[in-house]
């Protein structure tokens, strides 16, 4: 059962979601904070721009962090057919018996952006990292805290036998923004 904005309320009055809007923030930016069904998080200011520069490959079981460059700004330019990464401005707190989806947001995705992030699963904690694919031949523009993506809470019927905090997952509780890990 996908969660209103009653539920979302409620359940970021107990610290699920910190800092925390509770009306859609609309006027002149990319839209952010509560949503009818979900929650349309933001993205920091900090962010890492992949670069091909040192000419490696792209692992993720041996990762090399100097494929990015780390950069902090309110406005983040993704050059052509590339990537960015960053992190949500929120920390969020999974409920045991939730799990959450993320879909980017359709400004962005008309615009040739796509917004990747994997799911949040149930007793997940931390800041999300976010990816930002720039699909088109054009340097493309991020705008710093606003709206990135939309989160939708699924409730479950029964509470997960296992949550990702009893697993030790290895993003668990990770602030800034995480590179790949094995």
């Amino acid at each position: 059962m996908v969660k209103n904005d009653r539920w979302i309320k409620e359940m970021a009055a107990k610290g699920m979601i910190e800092p925390f809007n509770d009306k859609q923030v609309r006027e002149g930016v990319i839209s952010y904070g509560v949503s009818s069904y979900g929650y349309d998080m933001r993205i920091s200011d900090e962010f890492k721009i992949f670069t091909n520069i040192n000419s490696t490959i792209v692992d993720p079981k041996g990762f090399d962090p100097k494929s990015f460059i780390d950069f902090k700004g309110e406005v983040c330019i993704i050059p052509p057919n590339s990537f960015v990464l960053g992190r949500s401005v929120e920390y969020f707190r999974i409920p045991r018996d939730v799990i959450v989806i993320c879909l980017g947001k359709s400004t962005y995705a008309r615009c040739g952006l796509v917004v990747n992030v994997t799911p949040l699963e149930p007793e997940w904690e931390g800041h999300v990292t976010i990816e930002i694919s720039n699909t088109t031949p054009l340097p493309a523009k991020i705008y710093a805290n606003e709206g990135i993506a939309q989160l939708l809470f699924l409730g479950a019927q029964e509470v997960c036998e296992t949550s990702y905090k009893d697993k030790t997952g290895k993003y668990q509780a990770q602030k800034g923004i995480t590179l790949p890990k094995i």
